[in-house]
């Protein structure tokens, strides 16, 4: 090798180096940032805590010895019982709904593809208005009957609507890989296809808010909007282990995903079966969406803009790009929802108005950029 073309591989290779290191410390950035706000946050609400209070109520169980009480009894009950559960769900939600967006993104390769996009949250929410407009009728008094699980007072007709968002949901996603499973079905034709199924959804639900009384109408409207405030220990226990293992599932794919940039001939080259790819793909992104938005409602935007952003700081390589996502889109939504905790206080504003307004100015954002050449 000539001397000039080891100075190029030494350089390159130096190049590869920084930016990968730049890419770890972002997301290191991003994690620590994320552990603060959301540690920071515990205490807004209605009744606001001082930081140094939060920190007593959280540490003080662990290190008595070393961690004095907080000031106000009341502090640890309110901040362990009611907004930790409440910010880890935030911080799940988000995290799983960046991730899913990233994903579809990479293999739809459109740059406007989300969870929303492919009819995911218009089946989800089909699901719950079904459950919240006929579950007193399909299950009877049973539908009021309640029991504790891990210390909160659930009743049946909370967990039967849990159970229809989460099936109509991964429903929605079966449903588009059976009209889009011949082999020469384009990107763009699986999109078109998840938005008209979304809108077939939507029509059902639209009907169900038609038809119901004021106060079942009411709680339609409460689950549309989206919200943290249903957040329990139960709720967060149940979406953990799912959330944790759809992310890890995700990350798994990233060399594939990446390989998929170059164009799906190349990638078929290299030994992806690209088919198989996307299947496996939207289903882990519609078990990890379904799952907590069964337990928020529908919380849109978050899918679109956190890996937006992430692509535009560290670039498009899925192994950076998956974890970054994760920890944006639960620093975007945790802190939305302590600004929805706040400005209403002591009501609770749905996080669902603030991520409409917000992703709304992301998305003209969004258009502007990809006017001037912006690409996934």
């Amino acid at each position: 090798m000539s001397g000039s073309g080891a100075d190029e591989g030494r350089s390159a290779f130096m190049e590869f180096t920084a930016s990968r290191k730049r890419r770890v410390i972002f997301i290191v950035v991003v994690a620590l940032m994320t552990a603060i706000v959301s540690i920071g946050v515990l205490g807004v609400g209605g009744v606001i805590v001082p930081f140094d209070d939060v920190l007593k109520s959280l540490f003080h169980p662990l290190l008595p010895q070393f961690v004095p009480e907080a000031s106000e009894s009341y502090y640890p009950v309110i901040i362990e019982g009611y907004r930790a559960p409440r910010v880890i769900m935030g911080i799940l939600t988000g995290a799983c709904l960046a991730v899913a967006g990233a994903s579809m993104q990479s293999i739809l390769k459109n740059p406007l593809a989300d969870p929303f996009t492919l009819g995911l949250s218009s089946a989800a929410s089909c699901g719950a208005g079904t459950a919240i407009a006929f579950g007193p009728a399909i299950l009877g008094s049973t539908y009021y009957y309640g029991l504790t699980i891990w210390g909160n007072y659930v009743t049946v007709g909370w967990f039967f609507t849990i159970v229809m968002a989460f099936g109509f949901g991964l429903a929605s996603t079966a449903i588009l890989l059976y009209l889009t499973k011949g082999s020469a079905v384009s990107k763009s034709t699986m999109i078109l296809t998840g938005v008209v199924i979304g809108y077939l959804f939507s029509a059902v639900l639209s009907y169900l808010k038609y038809v119901s009384e004021e106060s079942t109408l009411k709680d339609i409207t409460n689950w549309l909007l989206g919200g943290m405030w249903g957040s329990t220990w139960s709720s967060v226990i149940l979406v953990l282990p799912i959330a944790i293992l759809g992310m890890i599932l995700l990350e798994s794919y990233a060399f594939e995903l990446n390989t998929l940039s170059c164009g799906d001939d190349v990638a078929k080259n290299l030994g992806v079966d690209v088919r198989r790819l996307r299947v496996k793909i939207l289903v882990i992104c519609a078990l990890i969406t379904s799952s907590c938005m069964a337990f928020t409602g529908i919380i849109g935007f978050i899918g679109l803009m956190s890996p937006h952003i992430v692509r535009m700081l560290i670039g498009n390589d899925n192994r950076y790009l998956i974890p970054a996502s994760a920890f944006l889109g639960a620093l975007i939504l945790v802190s939305c929802d302590a600004v929805a905790r706040y400005i209403v206080r002591p009501d609770d504003l749905p996080v669902g108005i603030i991520m409409y307004v917000l992703g709304g100015i992301f998305f003209v954002f969004l258009i502007k950029k990809m006017r001037g050449g912006y690409e996934i």
